[in-house]
């Protein structure tokens, strides 16, 4: 191990108080439930070795893997996840910087990853986001935390920004406006397929606001699952083309307004409203990850322009909500 500088995020032994703040305990479990050797290797094949004519090397793929995590635990931009690598020795820290010691990474080699080669634009373009997502519910199955008997699919609405006030003067024109009850929203579905025993997401699908959920869900299967649960939104799925011949049995909820209907003073009513409720009980776990994404991770808006770009970045999100989520179970497994 290397010597720390004297700006090194580290307790000296001199502090009145050295308090475990929820990030630094939240990073700190991170840092272990993280597979960062197998991802390090999915993307070190693709990485550039070297700069351009003779240019800087490209900082370490590991470093500005973790760089990339931050900016998607707590939507930090490139400028402002620069910033807090100064300004919170924290986010240093995890990283591996010493800034006593280290040069760190500047927004544009955030953006950019070499002079010429952009990190971001690296995932995208070699579907490695996608691969992120497989590499750690790999993981989990291989450990027990995923189970494929059965599938819960869900949609949930991504703000999109609508303004017009930009270089090009219009709306991202990949994304698209819905009504949900009696308010409007413009903007992306994130569509996911989750495992209904372990609640962990196994499959993600972006599209415009205004397309169906019910059109999507054969592409939320994984194939091996024998039930799959959805709410009314689901109504016909198995009625459809593309789901014909799957050996599944679909579990989708009554309409509200049905379910209002029933006469639970008689014994079919009383049967029927229990088992919607037992569908609802398992049908909860879908929403779990939606929570983890946007209350825990703070993703509420779309950040890029393009489904590509922003379906790209909800794999990675998803891989890390997975993570999360299972993250009590890794620990007690790596003691």
């Amino acid at each position: 191990m290397k010597q720390m500088s004297l700006e090194a995020p580290m307790y000296t032994g001199f502090e009145l108080r050295a308090k475990r703040t929820r990030k630094r305990a939240f990073l700190e479990q991170m840092d272990r439930v993280v597979p960062w050797a197998e991802l390090v290797a999915l993307i070190e094949p693709y990485a550039p070795k070297a700069g351009p004519k003779g240019g800087r090397p490209p900082f370490a793929v590991e470093k500005l893997l973790r760089i990339h995590f931050l900016q998607q635990w707590f939507g930090l931009s490139d400028p402002a996840v620069e910033e807090a690598l100064y300004d919170t020795p924290l986010l240093a820290s995890f990283v591996g910087l010493d800034l006593g010691v280290d040069v760190v990474p500047d927004e544009s080699t955030i953006l950019r990853f070499s002079e010429s080669f952009a990190f971001r634009h690296l995932l995208e373009q070699h579907g490695l986001s996608q691969r992120i997502l497989e590499t750690v519910n790999r993981i989990l199955t291989e450990r027990g935390l995923m189970l494929k008997s059965g599938t819960i699919v869900d949609a949930t609405l991504i703000a999109a920004p609508s303004s017009t006030k930009n270089a090009r003067r219009e709306r991202d024109p990949e994304m698209h406006q819905t009504k949900k009850g009696n308010q409007w929203y413009f903007g992306m579905k994130a569509h996911v397929g989750v495992d209904a025993e372990t609640g962990l997401v196994h499959t993600v699908v972006a599209t415009a606001a205004n397309v169906s959920d019910v059109t999507q869900a054969h592409r939320l299967l994984h194939g091996q699952e024998t039930d799959v649960f959805a709410d009314a939104g689901y109504q016909g799925v198995d009625k459809r083309a593309e789901n014909q011949g799957k050996q599944v049995a679909w579990h989708v909820a009554m309409r509200p307004g049905k379910r209002r209907a029933l006469d639970k003073r008689t014994f079919l009513g009383q049967v029927m409203d229990a088992l919607e409720r037992t569908k609802a009980r398992i049908r909860a776990k879908g929403e779990h990850p939606f929570r983890v994404l946007k209350c825990q991770f703070g993703y509420r808006k779309t950040p890029y322009r393009g489904l590509a770009k922003n379906g790209a970045q909800l794999n990675v999100l998803f891989a890390l909500v997975n993570l999360w989520l299972a993250r009590k179970a890794l620990l007690a497994a790596t003691g």
